[in-house]
């Protein structure tokens, strides 16, 4: 099997190794791509399927229980990342991204062709719950391992710009969802949407599991053997030994999931449920938004390298505590889809300081044969926490009357990254990543 050697820092690398590393790049970003797909996809449907598996409420009422559901796959993320971290750690990354993708197959798959409440009643949700639990459990194994291959594989001195495409996949994984939706929206009038189109991108995204399980088959493994076989590798005794990293990476994301999710996969409810703008119209929005948003990525990473990690989170940190009540005040009462696409790729810019590199920072706080897990463990509890209940959250306090107060949330969890920034090393020339280089790193 292939392997990839990390080179002295000093030392120059050859063009076929350079290539090995962007066809790696290439390999388990498209793997990432699918999984994000299958993940978001649920979120930009709800809009039509939520009344088929809770037809009892108004749309705010219907929209919370889809979101609640949606939520709950947030739930199986700890679990997730503890078992596929474990096998990532003790097995190699690519074991554990072939297995985390077949699952999330399965669950798409399953969603797919679930019968509704009017067919089997009381089972249909429960059913709908069950597939986003597997879903929960794939994506939630995908993020520490994918953030850790692609830091582990990236090349020397530009692993924030190679790093960042993890975050190009992922966020590519909400735009093909969306861009899947508004191409079925063009064919498909709104009553055959909610009445079966709404299934036509999980199946698509089960199939794309599948081609997507067959690339990562020819992933190099980036673990050394000598890292698998320690006594604390794959442990959680080992992720607590280094506690300030283990509670730096909450910090983190409790506010870096809570902004993304909020201008992300809860905008395209926002901009329809709160500002009042036509379903199709704010998927068009989000979908240019999105693609704006992706291309933003490698920029960002790259500047990371200029600039430093710690310096790209304090910008994070210090924008979302400033701008974020401003832009969602003026979102709340836009009009015009091209004022919605200017606030929204504003904010979505400052929240690019930290997607663009989140999954190497938090990689090179943790040594190798405990990265996987430990990236994966810490960022799902806070994902689970305050990503996962972003939609659900705001649409409780708008079923309350009191929308602006998730404005308020939004910024306080801003405020909690920022200190987590002012309190991080600087990891780009003192992180375990650096510690690795020189390794063989053998499969």
């Amino acid at each position: 099997m292939a392997t990839i050697v990390e080179p002295h820092p000093h030392h120059s690398i050859g063009m076929t190794e350079t290539a090995r590393r962007i066809w790696a790049i290439v390999g388990g970003s498209s793997g990432n791509l699918v999984e994000w797909y299958d993940f978001y996809v649920y979120s930009f449907t709800a809009l039509y399927f939520a009344s088929e598996f809770f037809p009892a409420g108004d749309q705010t009422t219907q929209l919370l229980n889809a979101a609640g559901v949606f939520g709950a796959g947030f739930l199986m993320r700890p679990i997730g990342s503890w078992l596929f971290g474990r096998i990532a750690d003790k097995r190699g990354r690519r074991t554990s991204m072939m297995i985390a993708v077949i699952l999330m197959c399965a669950g798409s798959l399953l969603v797919a062709v679930l019968p509704t409440y009017a067919t089997i009643g009381l089972a249909a949700p429960f059913l709908l719950l069950f597939a986003r639990l597997l879903q929960g459990l794939s994506v939630g194994g995908e993020y520490g391992t994918s953030a850790t291959y692609m830091s582990e594989v990236a090349l020397h001195g530009h692993r924030g710009f190679f790093a960042s495409f993890q975050y190009v996949t992922l966020i590519g994984g909400q735009l093909l969802a969306v861009l899947v939706l508004v191409i079925i929206q063009q064919f498909l009038s709104d009553t055959e949407l909610k009445a079966w189109g709404w299934r036509i991108p999980f199946a698509i995204g089960a199939v794309a599991a599948v081609i997507a399980f067959f690339l990562r088959r020819s992933l190099a493994e980036t673990t050394s053997a000598s890292a698998r076989r320690e006594k604390e590798a794959g442990t959680l005794k080992g992720v607590f030994r280094y506690p300030r990293s283990f509670f730096t990476v909450l910090g983190f994301t409790a506010g870096g999931s809570l902004v993304f999710y909020t201008f992300t996969t809860y905008m395209q409810k926002y901009l329809v449920n709160t500002a009042g703008m036509d379903a199709k119209i704010a998927s068009r929005v989000m979908t240019v938004v999105l693609f704006c948003y992706m291309l933003l990525q490698p920029v960002f990473g790259a500047l990371a390298d200029k600039i430093g990690r710690r310096n790209s989170m304090l910008c994070f940190g210090v924008f979302t505590v400033v701008a974020t009540v401003p832009i969602l005040s003026a979102l709340a009462h836009v009009a015009d889809p091209y004022a919605a696409f200017g606030w929204a790729i504003l904010a979505l810019a400052g929240v690019s300081f930290y997607t663009s590199i989140s999954g190497l920072v938090k990689a090179e706080l943790f040594p190798m044969h405990v990265r996987a897990l430990g990236v994966g463990l810490s960022y799902a509890l806070a994902n689970a926490a305050f990503g996962g209940s972003a939609e659900y959250v705001a649409l409780w306090f708008k079923s309350i009357g009191m929308e602006s107060t998730f404005f308020w949330y939004v910024t306080l969890m801003g405020g909690i990254a920022l200190i987590a920034a002012i309190l991080m090393p600087e990891t780009r020339r003192n992180g375990h990543l650096r510690e690795d280089e020189g390794r063989l790193m053998e499969a």
